[in-house]
């Protein structure tokens, strides 16, 4: 049975690990939340490894299911935020977001160095009136890792980091900056690592092992690994029990 609206899962807590799930209209996230899943990201374009969701279909997602929604701000492939013409655009996508009710996003860009694009990111960032967010995959192709967690780590919102530990899924290099993440919360800082990227159910056992608490999939939750499919609650009950 689909949970009604009002029938939110338990706050992830130090018990409790957080599983988000890629959604891509309000079938896949009664379905996802069905499953067990704390969040979701909602985007669209899934050729395109994510882009801006419609107004429309944030609409009809947060109607459906009351569990916290992160939404994509990305108008292109890759990570390039583009020029001053589409940085506007990704501006007004947000405001437009943030008008129609959304209070958790995704987003991040880097220049053709490969350092965060600090300017692109900061002008979205002060769209979003304060609200929590996460830095996405870009991590994963910046040229230093180091240079781009200090670029980043004081902006107003950011709370979460998603990250495959680079360009492929390395348990080693998230379980080692799964110590950052404890470093920040020393400071009385937040600032949470989110694996995603080719994470698979073999990864989940070392990656609790090595403290690594927050979770996110995407075509793992679909029949075949397929994103014609639908979000499987199947497939995400047996990511979310192997997370209890």
């Amino acid at each position: 049975m689909v949970r009604s609206r009002l029938e939110v899962p338990p706050r992830p807590g130090p018990s409790r690990p957080i599983l988000e799930v890629i959604a891509l209209d309000a079938e896949d996230a009664r379905r996802a939340v069905d499953g067990g899943a704390d969040r979701l990201e909602l985007v669209s374009g899934m050729e395109f490894a994510g882009l801006n969701p419609t107004v429309e279909t944030f609409v009809s997602v947060r109607a459906a299911v009351s569990v916290p929604l992160r939404v994509m701000i990305r108008l292109r492939g890759g990570f390039s935020a583009g020029g001053p013409s589409d940085v506007q655009a990704l501006a007004a996508s947000a405001t437009a977001l943030r008008q129609a009710g959304a209070d958790e996003f995704v987003l991040g860009w880097l220049d053709d160095a490969g350092d965060v694009d600090i300017d692109a990111v900061r002008a979205i960032v002060d769209r979003l009136d304060g609200c929590a967010w996460t830095f996405h995959k870009a991590m994963d192709s910046a040229r230093d890792r180091e240079a781009a967690y200090a670029a980043i780590r004081d902006l107003p919102g950011l709370d979460t980091v998603l990250t495959s530990g680079g360009p492929a899924l390395s348990i080693d290099v998230l379980i080692a900056e799964a110590e950052r993440e404890r470093a920040f919360a020393l400071e009385g800082r937040d600032l949470h690592l989110l694996v995603g990227g080719g994470l698979r159910e073999q990864h989940l056992a070392p990656l609790r092992a090595g403290g690594l608490t927050g979770f996110h999939i995407g075509s793992a939750a679909r029949q075949g690994g397929s994103w014609s499919a639908p979000v499987s609650p199947e497939l995400v009950r047996r990511v979310r029990d192997q997370l209890l």
